[in-house]
């Protein structure tokens, strides 16, 4: 029943969230329905950015209950989303080189939740996720991040391959986490950098990879080759941390 929460039912219901400016993370809309008041709130979507997706009215229908849809679903997020303004913004305004954490297509909300809850502790100054085949500021990411998701600015992109190269103009150096890289404690990990975590099942997509500067890895002592990439994250987070926190020192001697 937990998850019912984010949900927004009803035609009237969505148009007024959206009207209120209350902050929706997609629309779901049932496949070839376009009569009526939906065209309109589809509009509506796409002038705020809002995705909008199809599914079986049957998939609506488990969603709901089978309470009375109308044809459209709203997730709600817990919060609105940055811009990536945003995030360079708050770096600036606390006077450090940017720190960003890219997730590329991690589905798991508890995973997401986890990595904001981290990255406000170890001073990351924005998350950036994609627009799809990603988990998004639900209410289950919101709990996962024990509130911290109050703090921590998340960026939504379109293309995340795109936004690596644009943060790769702004000055970041791009640290991709993956098995098959440098062991981290051998790489320089100060100044503006991005670090990017791959999804649950998959890591790292190929385009993602091979747009980062350097790959990157943890030391694995035991049989398992892999952790859980909120698990990873936080490490590497807590590394970029302590590697910038000691250059900042020795430059103040």
């Amino acid at each position: 029943m937990e998850e019912k929460q984010d949900l927004i039912i009803g035609r009237n219901a969505v148009t007024e969230a959206l009207r209120s400016g209350r902050a929706v993370d997609s629309i779901l809309v049932a496949r070839g329905e376009r009569s009526g008041s939906l065209g309109k709130i589809i509009g509506m979507c796409r002038e705020r950015g809002i995705v909008v997706k199809q599914a079986d009215s049957r998939k609506l229908d488990f969603l709901c209950g089978h309470a009375g849809h109308q044809g459209i679903v709203a997730y709600a997020a817990v919060r609105d989303y940055a811009q990536i303004d945003d995030i360079f913004a708050l770096a600036e305004e606390r006077g450090e080189d940017p720190f960003i954490v890219i997730c590329d297509e991690l589905e798991d909300p508890h995973n997401l939740g986890a990595i904001i809850r981290t990255a406000e502790a170890a001073g990351v100054h924005g998350i950036v996720v994609p627009k799809r085949r990603s988990a998004s500021l639900s209410y289950a990411v919101g709990k996962a991040s024990a509130g911290a998701v109050e703090y921590v600015p998340v960026a939504r992109v379109a293309n995340i391959p795109a936004a690596l190269e644009d943060f790769k103009k702004r000055g970041l150096w791009i640290f991709g986490a993956d098995s098959d890289g440098e062991d981290s404690a051998a790489a320089d990990l100060t100044g503006p950098a991005g670090l990017v975590i791959g999804s649950e099942g998959f890591g790292l997509s190929r385009l993602v990879k091979e747009k980062c500067d350097v790959i990157i890895s943890l030391p694995m002592k035991g049989k398992l080759n892999s952790l859980n990439a909120s698990v990873a994250a936080g490490i590497l987070m807590f590394e970029f941390l302590r590697r910038r926190e000691a250059a900042a020192a020795s430059e103040s001697l």
